[in-house]
């Protein structure tokens, strides 16, 4: 692939770190390079003069548009912007960091995308297929830009990575050996406006397959049931047992899957959410793992960081970090797996979603809300609407933390479950949930 960049100019917009990754790779491939970011103090991970990459930081592209052969933009860049409707309307092609890195992939992919649990199911594939794989790369919206690892992998690799329906906005030849949609509910609506275009985007993972590749689809969503990939497509379910899939078998997870038909673990031996379960063991076997290796590390699994994480017992509470519930179906998930009473911590940036599925579980469950937030007024208002009365709004995370501490008694949890993304009061959900951890510890030191 390198002749076909070989001195094209091209566009990277948005100098986070897909777009800064996006932008050396561009180099190595021979690329006449201008990084564009609206800051001019963008926090740079190598120096781009070494780089010999041309810089048109601070303001919008719009003028400069017409003088590059390409465009490679950031994922939070929204794709009806007025720079790139230009682009598009001269025919200059508009690729993301995951197309881009596609282009250069000499090995399969499992492409992993869904509303919630991608970065779980994503990681615990990783690790199943690495028993059989050493050379098993993870990356993609997980936090390792896909570029910055491209060029590693060989023909004998395997690529497992979590993709967002912002990356497949941008993906044009994109074609993984399995693909995954885990579910599908209600999120980036302020994006993306509808749930038909949210959807279309989600189907982008597996729409150029190949009858020899494998889907791998949640039976019990509606919206997943009834996709239609143009390669096999393979079901995974709680609810029924599938004449070909992976579903629960009583307290079991059983395959019947190429050949194999046989109970993998018992769903008490692995403390993954049994949706999760079901559809790693269902990516891993289709993608060469053997039964002994999806159940051994199932039963070895403990988590991922920001998603549902067990943080401590303090004075008798326990503490969940699950930032990455960063919309209501997550935060859902994240409040059915506690066992004990529950004061939550939720409210964060406005994605023009609702919350009432959300709030609806709370009496019962919840015997206290703190709110914060852009979308703090928006969750009262619902609560109101529920009769859940038992809340407080609060200014800031260690307020909220410490409100929750006083409101919590020996044997209860304090769960930060915010059900909303985090760009309101901070950089990303990890940032906030650092926080979070860092305040429950000083605060119960006091």
């Amino acid at each position: 692939m390198s002749n076909f960049f070989d001195k094209k100019k091209v566009l990277v917009c948005g100098m986070a770190r897909s777009g800064q990754s996006a932008a050396r790779l561009l180099r190595k491939l021979g690329a006449d390079v201008t990084a564009q970011d609206l800051k001019e103090d963008v926090d740079w991970t190598f120096p781009p003069e070494a780089e010999n990459i041309h810089l048109y930081l601070g303001k919008n592209p719009d003028a400069v548009v017409e003088m590059f052969d390409m465009l490679v933009v950031s994922p939070g860049i929204p794709f009806n912007m007025p720079f790139i409707e230009k682009a598009r309307s001269l025919n200059i092609p508009v690729w993301g960091e995951l197309e881009l890195a596609y282009s250069c992939c000499k090995c399969p992919i499992v492409a992993i995308t869904g509303t919630n649990g991608k970065t779980t199911v994503t990681t615990l594939v990783g690790e199943i297929l690495r028993k059989k794989n050493p050379q098993t790369l993870v990356a993609g919206n997980i936090g390792i830009p896909f570029t910055d690892r491209v060029t590693e992998l060989t023909p004998e690799s395997l690529a497992v990575l979590e993709v967002s329906s912002f990356q497949l906005e941008t993906a044009h030849n994109f074609k993984p050996a399995v693909a995954a949609v885990l579910n599908l509910t209600p999120d980036h609506l302020n994006r993306h406006k509808t749930m038909e275009h949210y959807r279309a985007l989600k189907e982008r993972v597996f729409i150029n397959q190949q009858p020899g590749d494998a889907a791998v689809l949640n039976y019990d969503d509606p919206c997943c049931r009834l996709m239609k990939p143009p390669g096999r497509a393979i079901f995974f379910s709680e609810k029924e047992r599938l004449e070909e899939g992976v579903f629960l078998d009583g307290n079991f997870i059983r395959a019947r899957l190429d050949g194999i038909d046989e109970r993998i673990i018992e769903i008490s031996e692995t403390r993954v959410l049994t949706e999760n379960a079901l559809a790693a063991a269902a990516i891993a076997l289709l993608s060469g793992a053997s039964v002994t290796d999806v159940s051994e590390t199932l039963k070895n699994f403990k988590g991922v960081e920001h998603r549902i994480e067990y943080v401590g017992e303090y004075n008798g509470v326990a503490y969940y970090n699950d930032s990455k519930a960063t919309n209501a179906d997550a935060a859902i998930k994240g409040l059915s797996a506690m066992r004990r009473p529950v004061v939550l911590i939720g409210g964060g940036y406005d994605k023009q979603v609702t919350f009432d599925g959300w709030v609806g579980m709370f009496k019962g469950r919840v015997k206290f809300l703190v709110v914060m937030g852009q979308t703090a007024g928006q969750i009262i208002e619902t609560c109101r609407a529920f009769s859940f009365e038992d809340f407080d709004r609060v200014n800031s995370l260690r307020d909220a933390v410490t409100l929750a501490a006083a409101h919590a008694k020996p044997g209860d949890c304090v769960l930060l479950s915010p059900a909303c993304a985090s760009w309101d009061m901070f950089d990303n959900f990890e940032q906030r949930g650092q926080l979070f951890k860092q305040f429950a510890r000083e605060i119960n030191a006091q």
